[in-house]
């Protein structure tokens, strides 16, 4: 198959960027959409010009780097994947595939597809952790988990950190995250110490950042690779009632 990339090209976060144009010819239908991107790099270095910066690091779902914009939507068309498990047969051939960065104010553009996600870790820094006593490790089973409580917290938990609910969301926030990390964290009793705490310090930080405030869309949870629910969300906000 052959497909024109249109691929948007920023050298740095002062500079203004723009979508450029790369056709591939005989694509294999089961090339992965970051090994096309690979090929391409390849020959772009060998023709002596620059590469496009883009991330990526795990290429099995797991790690959540590979955040690219694919044709409008978040990590591609593929529904509940990553743009690392995307390939080409999700395409028509020849296609024109527009390909960016994560448009978000609270993520800047580095250079080219690359984009500073460091106001998630800011978020999961005011509270997205649990008080651990120093010493040898428990026994798996010291504390006993119910299978309900243990079921929602392994959903929650589910979320890599890729950023593409903010992407997605036409207000650009962060709430679904912020509540799968809250979500996760509440349903454990492990969670508890921190618990009073946890939901308001988040969600201050989500606010004190440049992500925009909830309602209730739904791209968020559409554009999830890990099919985050929305009722996350209704556990963070019964957080926050809980607790004042």
């Amino acid at each position: 198959m052959n497909v024109v990339l249109r691929i948007w090209r920023q050298p740095d976060a002062h500079t203004a960027g723009e979508f450029v144009a790369y056709e591939m010819t005989d694509v294999s239908p089961d090339t992965a959409f970051l090994d096309l991107l690979d090929a391409l790099n390849e020959r772009l270095a060998t023709d002596g010009a620059d590469p496009i910066a883009f991330d990526s690091d795990c290429r099995e779902g797991i790690c959540g780097m590979c955040g690219l914009v694919i044709n409008g939507k978040p990590h591609g068309p593929a529904a509940a994947t990553t743009t690392c498990q995307l390939h080409m047969r999700s395409f028509p051939d020849r296609d024109v595939i527009t390909v960016e960065p994560f448009r978000s104010a609270a993520f800047p553009v580095i250079r080219d597809l690359v984009v500073d996600r460091g106001a998630l870790d800011r978020i999961v820094e005011a509270g997205g952790y649990i008080t651990a006593p120093t010493g040898s490790a428990p026994d798996a089973h010291a504390t006993p988990v119910p299978k309900d409580d243990a079921d929602r917290a392994f959903d929650a938990a589910a979320c890599i950190g890729c950023g593409a609910c903010v992407a997605a969301c036409p207000n650009g926030s962060a709430m679904l995250f912020t509540a799968a990390k809250v979500s996760h964290l509440s349903a454990l009793p492990q969670g508890g110490p921190e618990r009073g705490a946890r939901a308001r310090g988040m969600i201050a930080t989500q606010d004190a950042l440049d992500f925009g405030g909830c309602s209730n869309v739904g791209e968020c949870t559409a554009a999830c690779p890990k099919e985050i629910p929305m009722s996350v969300i209704v556990t963070l906000n019964r957080e926050l009632l809980r607790r004042r």
